[in-house]
């Protein structure tokens, strides 16, 4: 057993072979016994008294680790419900505030494979607030071309209110040169923000070096509990608030400051950074082990995302393939039968199996897209695990042939 699966074990109640660690990760053991322990002690962190003192002493302190785990300063990171309002508060906050003097200055450029929590607030602005909205294309990997970018944005950039890509892919597990997307943006004087959800506690992330306006990063994704995150932002970044009331987080996030979720936080983010060269290294190896088995056993599989799964062009634990002649819900369900639990990484409308988004962006067909089956390994996981759904799978696939593929509705990256 190794060193962080202990710490998780009995923190969790989910049963079976977990292979959806993208979605969620287990809870860390230490995190829920440090979020437990600051609910009994109590307190608001905006009180005056002493017990508002000692809350706000656990919060600060949560927010120094996570500030040393993104290489960003403390005074930097605001504490938000989880990656979706971050995103949302980086999204429309930067979009107000770089309108207030130049209401002119409407553009937004956004990846087609970002997460629905940058997309499609991006889409309710161009629906409801004047945005237009400019797509950047990625290759057959899922990657933004730099050069892409900067061309456009040196063609003239006065009007634009700010580019966002995410750091890696949740489906694919594509890396983005984020360093390089920021750098074209400062050029031009625009903000960058990336989504950094995926990467934060899978990959090295250092706020300060990337060059980032904001980055969005969340708890749940790393061994924390649900509904914290944060949105790490410069002092100099444009936002307006999304959310108004008692001014807490430098009067961008008002509310009532989760002290319990915060120390759970801080707990998991500092346990994350300081065991991630090894724990990359030891997932990276069981991420590789599973994909040579699929390929060994299921030939015709395809591995969507980087076909280089070296650090730095793939995120550390994810397996993403399609499985041709095969609905990916059906493939999902009967692995679930076998006690594997994994993910299509793709949106279902109304019970109608719809294709991924991020792989129809990346060149892949419809009916391709539809066979997708994604497997993320996570501090929980073991050589066991990855044999289970190796052994599963192969019965798995061919049941979900044999069941043909679903009627379906039409969808595109940028609908």
């Amino acid at each position: 057993m190794n060193t962080f699966q202990a710490t998780t074990e009995g923190a969790t109640a989910v049963q079976g072979i977990y292979l959806d660690n993208a979605a969620t990760a287990p809870v860390n053991e230490d995190a829920l016994q440090g979020m437990v322990e600051q609910m009994r002690i109590g307190g608001n962190a905006s009180s005056l008294h002493a017990a508002g003192r000692r809350a706000r002493m656990a919060v600060e302190t949560g927010r120094e680790r996570i500030a040393r785990s993104v290489g960003a300063d403390p005074a930097e990171v605001i504490f938000t419900s989880g990656g979706t309002e971050a995103d949302n508060l980086a999204v429309k906050g930067m979009y107000w505030k770089r309108r207030e003097n130049r209401p002119d200055r409407n553009r937004i450029f956004l990846s087609t494979v970002e997460h629905h929590a940058v997309k499609d607030a991006v889409l309710w602005l161009e629906a409801h607030q004047g945005a237009r909205v400019e797509w950047l294309e990625v290759d057959s990997e899922g990657r933004v071309d730099p050069q892409d970018l900067e061309q456009r944005l040196g063609s003239g950039a006065d009007d634009v209110a700010f580019v966002t890509v995410m750091t890696a892919n949740n489906e694919v597990g594509t890396i983005q040169p984020v360093a390089e997307l920021a750098s074209a943006c400062a050029r031009a004087e625009v903000p960058f923000h990336t989504d950094a959800v995926q990467a934060f506690g899978a990959v090295p992330v250092d706020f300060s070096a990337l060059g980032c306006a904001s980055m969005a990063v969340s708890g749940h994704k790393i061994g924390a509990p649900m509904g914290i995150g944060a949105l790490v932002a410069r002092r100099d970044a444009p936002l307006a608030p999304v959310i108004h009331g008692g001014g807490q987080e430098r009067d961008v996030r008002s509310g009532t400051i989760d002290s319990p979720a915060i120390v759970g936080f801080g707990i998991a983010a500092e346990q994350a950074h300081d065991r991630l060269d090894e724990e990359s290294e030891r997932i990276r190896r069981l991420r590789d082990r599973l994909v040579e088995g699929v390929q060994s056993r299921i030939p015709e599989a395809v591995l969507r995302g980087p076909t280089d799964l070296s650090p730095g062009s793939r995120l550390p634990g994810n397996a993403h393939f399609t499985f041709p002649g095969c609905e990916g819900d059906s493939l999902l369900f009967l692995l679930d039968m076998n006690g594997v639990l994994s993910s299509t990484g793709s949106a279902c409308n109304a019970g109608v199996p719809r294709p991924s988004e991020v792989l129809l962006a990346m060149g892949v067909d419809e009916v391709t897209a539809r066979g997708a089956q994604r497997f993320t390994v996570g501090a929980a996981t073991t050589e066991a695990d990855v044999d289970a759904l190796l052994n599963a799978l192969p019965t798995a696939y061919e049941q979900a042939s044999k069941a043909g593929m679903a009627d379906h509705a039409p969808v595109g990256p940028w609908s």
